[in-house]
């Protein structure tokens, strides 16, 4: 589905816009870019007096975040530059470089998307949203509290753009009162982006998070102690998110009969049982220290084993043509995110960001955790929370390695990557956000002044479940 509204935005913008404004668009975008680039190579060679090496790197990032922003050029394409930029200034060889692109983590996702695609084409979702529909009221309240919680349980297998892109239609279809549908379509938004906390393969930046602590040689988090870290975050955040939507909303009349339609199907409950059966093998596999040590299986194998299985005939519910609903886009994405850690952990960028980052040394750690997180909300809205981790988390972990132990480095950078799906009041800040706002016809406004009061909720539970909770599992 995702694809078809790519499809169809693209097909929009095409008959809107003239060729010759494309094509002027284009070029003062990459322009742009390559200005940026230059200015900031040249700040970091002689206002932080960096190495040759460490300013084209950030001159090289510059023109990368320039070109994800203004969007002159398609994300895959700029997503690809690393592997022709960092060659060429000698800050990785072409074989490191391409080797990120091929990262296990990408198998991992590869597997997930492949589950949401067969969970999409027979209408699974829509079987989900009718039960969680049944177990509350048909007040707003109720409602905004059953999509809240189908969104959470979609998101632990789902991608949180997936999910919302499946519930879209569902919180359209309850009611035309724009006063309910826009905390309908907000409860969706913010919901998925809850719910992509739940497990790793919730959202991209959890993925470049788990891939980052492996290419330092960190030991990572297994799916199952993922959900155990993350899962009364996620009620909180869930809890917070229905009683600000809910407010003022008790005088207003629903009738709720969208899905009296909707019939559940032996292949509903034969996808039901894949899945459940995944999550007891991926529980099985997990090890949990010191009394059990797991399977010992590679979690990327197995994810992508039975996102394999759905295109086996008799068993599974897709075809080859299905898989062309894959964003491989992102796949690059992730790789130029891995590319970046490489290059930023093979470099001396610690240095030249050791400086700054040492202001904050004397500071309480709880402090700097705090100080972190509302850093990371506010780059959201600037930058796309995938590209934003991806360059945020080398940054912090190499300019902090003087003041914090490995542990504390590996809870700031969590706590940056949850912060970043936490960001709820830019349209374009989450992929749930742009999604909703981009097809649900909200106000910015709506967005900006319920995604406020949440984001604040979010800033502060993160800083005190990194520094209280999550430090046991790290």
């Amino acid at each position: 589905m995702q694809k078809h509204i790519n499809e169809l935005d693209s097909i929009n913008e095409a008959a809107d816009t003239p060729k010759p404004e494309r094509a002027l668009k284009i070029i003062i975008g990459v322009g742009l870019a390559i200005i940026l680039g230059f200015i900031a190579a040249i700040l970091a060679r002689f206002y932080l007096e960096a190495s040759f090496k460490v300013s084209a790197l950030l001159g090289i990032i510059a023109l990368l975040v320039t070109l994800w922003t203004n969007k002159a050029l398609p994300l895959g394409v700029v997503s690809l530059l690393p592997i022709i930029l960092f060659p060429s200034f000698g800050i990785l060889d072409t074989k490191s470089a391409t080797a990120n692109y091929a990262n296990p983590i990408i198998y991992l996702f590869l597997g997930g998307f492949m589950l949401a695609t067969a969970t999409e084409k027979i209408g699974l979702h829509r079987i989900i949203a009718k039960k969680f529909l049944s177990l509350f009221p048909a007040t707003p309240k109720g409602v905004i509290s059953a999509l809240g919680l189908a969104s959470v349980v979609l998101g632990t297998a789902l991608s949180n753009s997936t999910t919302a892109i499946l519930l879209l239609p569902i919180a359209l279809s309850i009611t035309q009162d724009y006063f309910l549908k826009m905390r309908f379509l907000l409860a969706v938004a913010f919901g998925a982006s809850i719910s992509g906390i739940t497990t790793p393969i919730g959202s991209p930046p959890n993925l470049i998070f788990l891939g980052f602590l492996e290419s330092q040689g960190i030991e990572g988090i297994s799916f199952t102690t993922w959900i155990v870290m993350m899962a009364p975050l996620t009620c909180l955040m869930l809890y917070a998110m229905i009683y600000i939507l809910s407010r003022n909303t008790s005088e207003h009349f629903l009738e709720v009969g969208a899905f009296d339609d909707v019939k559940i199907t032996p292949a509903h409950k034969r996808l039901l049982c894949f899945i459940a059966l995944l999550l007891v093998v991926l529980f099985l596999n997990s090890p949990i220290k010191p009394f059990y040590s797991g399977l010992g299986l590679n979690e990327n194998v197995i994810l992508l084993a039975f996102g394999l299985l759905m295109f086996v005939p008799k068993i599974g519910f897709l075809d080859w043509d299905d898989s062309k609903s894959i964003p491989y886009e992102l796949i690059f994405l992730f790789g130029a995110g891995f590319c970046i850690a490489m290059a930023f952990s093979q470099s001396e960028l610690g240095g030249a960001f050791e400086g700054f980052f040492k202001q904050f040394e004397g500071l309480p750690f709880i402090v700097f955790l705090f100080l972190a997180c509302i850093c990371a909300i506010i780059a959201t809205g600037f930058l796309s929370t995938t590209a934003l981790i991806a360059i945020l988390l080398p940054i912090i972990y190499t300019a902090t390695q003087s003041f914090l132990d490995v542990d504390e480095s590996a809870i700031t950078m969590l706590a940056i990557t949850i912060c970043a799906s936490f960001s709820f009041m830019i349209p374009i800040s989450t992929p749930p956000n742009a999604i909703v706002f981009a097809k649900g016809n909200i106000k910015a406004w709506d967005m900006v002044r319920f995604g406020f009061l949440l984001s604040i909720v979010g800033i502060v539970a993160v800083t005190l479940f990194a520094f209280i909770y999550w430090r046991w599992f790290l």
